[in-house]
């Protein structure tokens, strides 16, 4: 049979798909536990900078020991009550397409525009001793690209902002994509999670807020959608409908 024949050609090519095959899913299931390591090690950074405790540039060592002070638990939103179980194992963006652990919001109240969100949700401790210094609340809401996953974080009295920042995100570099830009993070520092009647009230504005203002954002020029998200999705996981009862317990002095 010629070398340059059809069936070889065939076999060949068959055997080279094969051991290609076979050489990505050896890498593919042999870096799966370094990929979820890593995936685990930048969330705790992107928490640990949101918070003001490390650095953007943190190496691993700097945030396994910050992040010693920050005290993880699993919060079931319906009744604001914590429930056992281990928060490295749980997965909420996994529950929430699970029908049997998600929650389908309505739809005049999904202001995250996100339609159904995990039964039980991780919240974080930043801790001085036993105080408790500030709470982390993981949050996600529709952009214009993509679904945008960060973090807010409160002060202790559970109002004032210490920070809002975002790990994940597809949006328009330059434009939404500025949610990014540590100028405009900054705009988030300080100002006021509810208003008098602790309802959330905090607001992506268009323009610049106006000065002392206690619960409006600057704007993103040329990315109206992406900040109407923001707005949204974090006056959505503050309302009764999220975190709301469990702030609430939180006020109540059911901290820990």
């Amino acid at each position: 049979m010629s070398n340059d024949s059809t069936s070889k050609t065939l076999i060949v090519a068959t055997l080279l798909c094969v051991v290609c095959s076979i050489m990505v899913s050896y890498a593919a299931v042999s870096l799966k536990p370094l990929q979820v390591k890593n995936k685990r090690l930048d969330i705790k950074k992107n928490l640990l900078v949101t918070a003001g405790l490390v650095e953007d540039g943190a190496q691993e060592s700097e945030i396994v020991e910050a992040f010693k002070v920050v005290e993880t638990k699993v919060v079931d939103l319906s009744t604001g009550k914590y429930v056992d179980i281990d928060p490295e194992t749980y997965d909420a963006r996994k529950a929430s397409k699970n029908p049997k652990k998600n929650y389908r919001i309505p739809s005049d109240k999904d202001l995250g525009n996100i339609k159904s969100r995990a039964q039980y949700k991780k919240v974080y401790f930043i801790k001085e001793g036993d105080k408790v210094k500030n709470v982390v609340f993981p949050v996600h809401g529709k952009g214009l690209w993509s679904t945008m996953y960060g973090f807010l974080v409160l002060e202790e009295d559970l109002n004032t902002v210490k920070g809002l920042g975002f790990y994940e995100h597809g949006e328009t570099p330059g434009l939404g994509g500025e949610i990014d830009n540590p100028r405009w993070k900054k705009n988030w520092n300080g100002k006021k999670a509810f208003n008098d009647s602790m309802e959330p009230a905090l607001k992506v504005v268009k323009g610049s807020a106006a000065p002392g203002s206690d619960h409006n954002i600057d704007g993103l020029s040329g990315a109206t959608i992406t900040a109407n998200g923001v707005t949204g999705l974090v006056q959505y996981w503050l309302s009764e409908n999220a975190y709301g009862t469990f702030i609430k317990n939180l006020r109540e002095g059911e901290m820990l």
